[in-house]
């Protein structure tokens, strides 16, 4: 008997350790890639890159690199240097999540050091430069951020062309196929403006969410470029079903992952406290704008008290978000 039960604690402790060792295996490990840049292991072919502006979302396998967004343009140099470290082949393809400066400001540099697919296709490299970007990696992204990037004649643009989406489209879904993995860009209109998308990696279960989700702050609802608080809970409430969370299995490893537009990879429950957190405030600011409470009145209550220690770190944030939700309910 004796012997019978000391097996059966052996059995589980080698049990638990190797459910230990998946846990250890499947957790993302972050990489030291250059000064101010971390490089998250999401997926075995999946990293994020932080510190550049936006995070940036790094596919890597046969067909070359994909990226999602493309950071600020002062960090491009030390974005291609740790792709560089990470892979040989050229940057294919950039998926732009939106249209704001510290996500799309990289696109010129990032795509002149990567190199187009149609190389490949057309076979002919003087065909390919004359087709495309001048032989440079594509930059994808909704027809929104293209009209947000760019300007109408005589206006002056936002940004300069080289860092325009070279390939735009106006449906709410588009779909590639990269490096044996399916990926989908869907456009969430009205949400954090009238210029986002999520882009879902299909094989290996992560969602790139951009600035709809931002674990650094409130959330910034844009007015002046088409933003709306009930677009931004629509929004959240589609990247919700869009993940999966690790039931039942739970000691092998996460779900999916959600990749951010600030802070930190996080998972299903995650994005579920963060809509909650955005809803409460909503209904609460709704209630007292029901009770004929001015702008002034609503920011003096603090509806968002019980969220300010995780969200209203940084200056301002918290007046912006309460001020946003007020003239977006009001409109």
């Amino acid at each position: 008997m004796q012997r019978d039960f000391g097996m059966c604690r052996f059995s589980a402790r080698v049990i638990v350790a190797a459910a230990l060792v998946t846990i250890i295996l499947q957790t993302p490990q972050i990489l030291r890639a250059a000064e101010d840049l971390d490089v998250v292991r999401v997926r075995p072919n999946l990293y994020m890159i932080a510190g550049a502006g936006g995070n940036i979302a790094v596919q890597i396998g046969s067909d070359g690199v994909v990226l999602v967004d493309a950071g600020k343009e002062g960090a491009s140099d030390q974005v291609i240097a740790a792709l560089k470290k990470l892979t040989p082949l050229p940057v294919r393809y950039i998926v732009n999540t939106g249209a704001d400066a510290d996500h799309v400001g990289g696109n010129a540099k990032l795509a002149a050091a990567g190199q187009t697919i149609f190389t490949n296709v057309l076979g002919n490299p003087d065909m390919a430069k004359a087709m495309t970007n001048g032989g440079a990696a594509s930059i994808l992204a909704h027809v929104s951020i293209l009209q947000r990037m760019s300007a109408s004649t005589g206006k002056t643009a936002a940004f300069p062309q080289e860092s325009w989406p070279t390939e735009a489209f106006y449906q709410k879904r588009k779909s590639i196929r990269m490096n044996e993995e399916g990926i989908e860009i869907l456009y969430q209109p009205n949400a954090h403006s009238a210029a986002d998308s999520f882009v879902m990696f299909r094989g290996s279960d992560v969602v790139v969410a951009g600035d709809i989700l931002d674990k650094t702050r409130f959330p910034v609802i844009d007015l002046a470029n088409g933003g709306s608080i009930q677009g931004e809970i629509d929004a959240l409430n589609k990247l919700i079903e869009l993940t999966i969370a690790p039931i039942p299995f739970i000691y092998k490893g996460a779900g999916t992952y959600v990749i951010p537009g600030h802070g930190r990879l996080c998972e299903q429950m995650e994005v579920v406290d963060y809509r909650d957190m955005v809803v409460t405030v909503r209904d609460v600011v709704a209630d007292m704008i029901e009770r004929g409470m001015t702008l002034d009145q609503i920011k003096a209550a603090s509806p968002a008290k019980p969220y300010e220690t995780q969200y209203g770190k940084l200056p301002g944030v918290t007046s912006a978000f309460i001020e946003s939700i007020y003239k977006s309910l009001k409109k």
